[in-house]
C-alpha cells in the first residue's frame, strides 16, 4: 500500500507543475493538497511518529488555503503552516535519538539562519503590507525548524531531515520574495513557483523518508 500511495502522491505533485503559475482553480487545489497529503497517510499508515503525520497534514491543509491565492486564505495558510512547522520542531526534539545538545555544536549553521532570518525580516517588513505582523511571526519558525533538526543524528536514516529542513526553508522564503519582493513582470517569476514547488514537495517527501 505504501509505494502505491507514494506513487499517488508523486503524481499528484509532478501534475501539479506545471501548475505552479496558473489561477486558482479546484483541479490546482486538488492536486496540490493531494501531494501532501497522501504523504500524511503514508506517515499514519507506515506507524510514523504522530507529530510527523500531524505535521504533514497541517501542511496539506496550508497548501489547500494557499491555493486559493486570496490575502484571507493566505493568512490562513500560514497559520496551517506555523503550526505544521512547529510539529516539526516537536519531532525534531522529540525523538528518541534527538540530544539538543548537538545543535551547540554547529554553531555556523545558527549563525547562517538567524542572519538569514534577519535580512528577510528587514526586507519584508516594508513590503508585506496588512500581512507584516503574520509574515514576521512565521520566520522564526520556520528558521527554528532548521536550528532544531542539528539535534538529530547524522548517522542514520535521520541523515534526510537536514537537507530537507533546509529545502523547506529555502522553499518559504523564495515564496515571501515572489510575492512580496519581486516587482510584477520580473524575470525572475518566470521560475520561482516551480523552484518552491519542488523545493517544497521534496522536502516534505524527504522528511517523511528520516522519520518512516
Amino acid at each position: 500500500m505504501m509505494p502505491f500511495l507514494f506513487f499517488g502522491a508523486a503524481a499528484c505533485a509532478l501534475a501539479y507543475l506545471p501548475r505552479t503559475a496558473r489561477p486558482a482553480s479546484l483541479l490546482r487545489t486538488v492536486l496540490k493538497t493531494g501531494s501532501v497529503a497522501l504523504l500524511a497517510l503514508i506517515a499514519w499508515q507506515n506507524g510514523a511518529p504522530l507529530l510527523l503525520t500531524g505535521a504533514l497534514g497541517l501542511c496539506a491543509l496550508g497548501d489547500a488555503l494557499l491555493s486559493r491565492e486570496t490575502d484571507s486564505t493566505f493568512m490562513a495558510g500560514i497559520g496551517a503552516f506555523a503550526a505544521g512547522h512547529i510539529a516539526y520542531i516537536a519531532l525534531f526534539l522529540s525523538h528518541p535519538a534527538s540530544d539538543p545538545a548537538r545543535i551547540a555544536t554547529q554553531p555556523g549553521v545558527i549563525v547562517a539562519l538567524v542572519l538569514l532570518g534577519l535580512v528577510m525580516a528587514i526586507l519584508l517588513a516594508p513590503r508585506a503590507g496588512e500581512l507584516r505582523g503574520p509574515v514576521l511571526a512565521y520566520i522564526p519558525i520556520i528558521l527554528g525548524m532548521g536550528i532544531t533538526v542539528l539535534a538529530l543524528p547524522k548517522d542514520s536514516p535521520l541523515d534526510w531531515a537536514f537537507p530537507a529542513a533546509l529545502a523547506f526553508i529555502a522553499s518559504d522564503l523564495i515564496l515571501a520574495a515572489e510575492k512580496f519582493l519581486l516587482p510584477y513582470g520580473h524575470p525572475a517569476l518566470r521560475l520561482t513557483p516551480y523552484l518552491v514547488w519542488t523545493l517544497y514537495w521534496g522536502a516534505q517527501a524527504g522528511l517523511l523518508l528520516a522519520f518512516s
